[in-house]
C-alpha cells in the first residue's frame, strides 16, 4: 500500500469533547469519526485495525470448533417477551414499530435469536453439542454514551451460544472458551486476566470477565500474587472474620467479641461522615459503624432494612442484593419516618426491624454508631447487651487490598481493567423459557444446557490504546496495528535512488508477507514521522540518500528512544526477525 493511493487524516488536537487518552488518539490518528452520540464511522485506517482483531478472534473460534453465522440484527420483539427479557432489559433496548405496527427491536444480544434457531433445527441429542457465533454490529442505547468506542451506542462484537445435553458438557465447552478466549488476547498482544465475575442482566449460574489491564478502566479487580485467584471487585469474597459475637449464626463462626466499655452518648455536632465522627471523638475510624437504610422490594410492598458496614468499608449492592433481593436506598421521609432523624445520625440501636450486617461489623465490640438523634452518637455500642445480634450476617462490602484472599494463598492487591470478553454458563435460562428441547436416548423431552460467550471487538481496540499509548501518539501491538512497517523515504519525489530503494524494500517486504505502507507522500518528514508515530505503526525504516550512499537504511521501533542503522541488504530480514519476535 502506497500511502498517496490510501485515506489519512489526522488532526493535530482531539476535539474538546473527547475524555480519554483512547478517544482523542482514536480521533487524531484518524482511526474513527463522529457520526452522533456514541455513533462512529470506522476510517480506513481504523477500520483496518478493527479487521486484524476480528481476524484473529475469527480463527481461534474456528479453531476451538465453533461454527459461524450471521443473524439478523432486527429482532421481533415478541422473542424478548417470549424469555421475559423484555420488560426487564430497560431503555437500553432499541424498540420501534414496522408499517404493519409490529413491534421490533435493535439486537443488543442474541441469546433469544440462536434459541429460536436452535429449536426449530436441533430435535435430538445426536446433534448436540452444537456451538454457534457471529461477529456483527450491536446496538445499546445507553443513556449516556462516552469515551469513544469503550462506551458506544453501536460496537461490532463477536457473540457465541453452545447447546448440551447436560451441564457436565457445558463445563467443558466453557473450559473450551475459557482456553480459546486466552489464546486470544494472547496473540492480540494485550496484557490480561480472566476474572470471576457476576452474571448480571445476561443470567445464569456462573461467568468469567477478560479484562485488559489499564489504568484507566473502569472496573476494579481483586486478585492474589500468590496464586491464579482473581475476580471483579463487585464479586470478590471478603473472607469472614473469625470471631463473632454471641448469638450470632454466621458461616466461619469463631470466637465471641467480648465489651469492653459502656454505652454512652456523646455529642457530635455536625459530624455525619465516619471519618469525621472517627477523627472528633479521637477514635480509630475502624471502631466505627455505618449504618445504610434502603428499601427492600417485596411481594407484599416494600421493608426498611437497615445495613451495617465497617466505617472505612464501602457496600458492594451486588452483594447486598443477593442478600435482601431488589432493594433502592431509603428516601429522607422514609428514614426519618422509621428511626425518628435524619441520615447521618443513624444506627440500629433501639430499631426493631430487619438489620443485615456485614462479616466485619459482626465480630466487632464497643462500637461507634448513630444514636438515631440528630448531632449525637453512640460508643460503647455491643451485640447482645445493648442491640439484639443481627438478623443476618453476609458478605456486603468490597474488598481492600491486603485482605485475605479466598483461596487461602496470600492476600488480595487491586488494579483496573477494561473488560472485553465475558463468557457465561447460561444453563437452562433461555433454553426453558423459549422452549428449546431434545429428544433424550430414552426418547424423552428434555431442556438443552446453553453457554454465552462474547468479545467487544470494537472495544479491544479502545482497551489497547488505553493500555499502549506516549505522548507522541498510540503504540499498537504489532498483531493488530494498521501496518506493520511504515517505509519512510527522504525527498521522495526529488531523489531517484531513493524512490528505487524504497519501492524495492516496500515490495520485498509485501512479498514476505509484511503488511507494510510507502509513505510516497510530498510531506516534510516531521510530519511523517509525527504522523506514523500518532497511528502507532510498530516499525519504521527511513530510506536516505545519505544512508544508501553508506549501504544503510535506518530503522526506529515505535518504542525505541534511538533510531538503529541497518545494512540495506539485510533490512528485509532484520524486520522479518523482529515481526516474528
Amino acid at each position: 500500500m502506497r500511502a498517496s493511493q490510501f485515506f489519512i487524516a489526522t488532526l493535530k488536537e482531539a476535539p474538546s469533547d473527547a475524555e480519554i487518552v483512547s478517544h482523542k488518539l482514536m480521533l487524531r490518528a484518524g482511526l474513527i469519526r463522529r457520526l452522533a452520540g456514541g455513533i462512529y464511522t470506522w476510517m480506513p485506517m481504523g477500520l483496518r485495525v478493527l479487521r486484524k482483531v476480528e481476524n484473529i478472534v475469527r480463527e481461534e473460534m474456528d479453531r476451538a470448533g465453533a461454527i459461524e453465522l450471521l443473524m439478523p440484527a432486527v429482532q421481533p420483539f415478541e422473542l424478548w417477551e417470549e424469555s421475559g427479557r423484555g420488560p426487564k432489559y430497560g431503555p437500553e433496548l432499541l424498540r420501534f414499530k414496522d408499517r404493519h405496527q409490529r413491534e421490533f427491536v435493535i439486537g443488543p444480544t442474541h441469546e433469544e435469536v440462536i434459541t429460536d434457531v436452535v429449536r426449530r433445527d436441533v430435535r435430538s441429542y445426536r446433534q448436540l453439542p452444537r456451538h454457534f457465533y457471529q461477529v456483527q454490529t450491536k446496538f445499546r442505547d445507553e443513556i449516556r454514551p462516552r469515551f469513544g468506542v469503550m462506551r458506544g451506542r453501536e460496537f461490532l462484537m463477536k457473540d457465541g451460544y453452545s447447546f448440551h445435553t447436560s451441564y457436565a458438557d457445558l463445563e467443558r465447552e466453557y473450559r473450551n472458551m475459557y482456553d480459546t478466549y486466552s489464546r486470544i488476547f494472547t496473540r492480540l498482544g494485550l496484557k490480561f486476566r480472566a476474572v470471576a465475575a457476576d452474571t448480571g442482566a445476561i443470567g445464569g449460574t456462573g461467568s468469567h470477565e477478560f479484562h485488559v489491564l489499564a489504568d484507566s478502566g473502569e472496573d476494579a479487580i481483586a486478585f492474589c500474587p500468590e496464586s491464579d485467584y482473581a475476580a471483579n471487585v463487585e464479586l470478590a469474597e471478603a473472607i469472614a472474620p473469625q470471631k463473632v459475637p454471641a448469638g450470632t449464626q454466621s458461616a466461619g463462626a469463631g470466637e465471641t467479641a467480648k465489651p469492653a466499655a459502656a454505652m454512652e452518648k456523646k455529642a457530635t455536632p455536625n459530624k455525619t461522615k465516619c471519618e469525621d465522627v472517627a477523627a472528633f471523638l479521637g477514635l480509630p475510624l475502624t471502631q466505627t459503624v455505618k449504618a445504610i437504610a434502603v428499601m427492600a422490594e417485596k411481594e407484599s410492598g416494600s421493608e426498611f432494612v437497615l445495613l451495617l458496614l465497617r466505617g472505612d468499608h464501602d457496600l458492594n449492592e451486588i452483594k447486598a442484593q443477593k442478600v435482601v433481593g431488589e432493594f433502592r436506598f431509603a428516601r429522607d421521609e422514609e428514614i426519618v419516618e422509621a428511626l425518628g432523624c435524619k441520615a447521618g445520625y443513624i444506627g440500629a440501636v433501639g430499631f426493631s426491624g430487619r438489620v443485615v450486617a456485614d462479616r466485619s461489623v459482626a465480630v466487632m465490640n464497643d462500637m461507634v454508631c448513630g444514636a438515631n438523634e440528630e448531632g449525637f452518637h453512640l460508643i460503647g455500642v455491643n451485640f447482645g447487651r445493648d442491640l439484639p445480634p443481627p438478623e443476618t450476617v453476609a458478605d456486603i462490602r468490597n474488598v481492600v487490598e491486603g485482605d485475605p484472599s479466598p483461596d487461602g494463598m496470600g492476600t488480595l492487591e487491586l488494579c483496573r481493567g477494561i473488560e472485553v470478553g465475558h463468557i457465561f454458563q447460561l444453563r437452562t435460562k433461555y433454553a426453558e423459557a423459549l422452549k428449546c428441547t431434545f429428544l433424550d436416548e430414552q426418547g424423552k423431552d428434555q431442556v438443552m444446557e446453553m453457554g454465552c460467550y462474547g468479545i467487544g471487538v470494537s472495544r479491544i481496540v479502545g482497551a489497547a490504546i488505553e493500555q499502549g499509548h506516549d505522548d507522541r501518539g498510540i503504540i499498537f501491538p504489532a498483531g493488530i496495528a494498521p501496518f506493520a512497517v511504515a517505509v519512510v523515504p527522504m525527498n521522495y519525489a526529488k531523489s531517484e535512488a531513493v524512490r528505487t530503494a524504497a519501492g524495492a524494500l516496500h515490495a520485498e517486504l509485501l512479498a514476505a508477507g509484511i503488511d507494510a505502507i510507502l509513505d510516497d507522500r510530498d510531506e516534510r518528514p516531521g510530519s511523517m514521522f509525527a504522523d506514523w508515530e500518532l497511528i502507532g505503526i510498530p516499525h519504521r525504516v527511513v530510506v536516505g540518500e545519505r544512508g544508501l550512499k553508506e549501504g544503510k537504511l535506518e530503522y526506529k521501533g515505535r518504542r525505541d528512544a534511538e533510531a538503529t542503522m541497518v545494512a540495506a541488504n539485510e533490512m528485509a530480514a532484520f524486520l522479518k526477525q523482529k515481526l516474528c519476535g
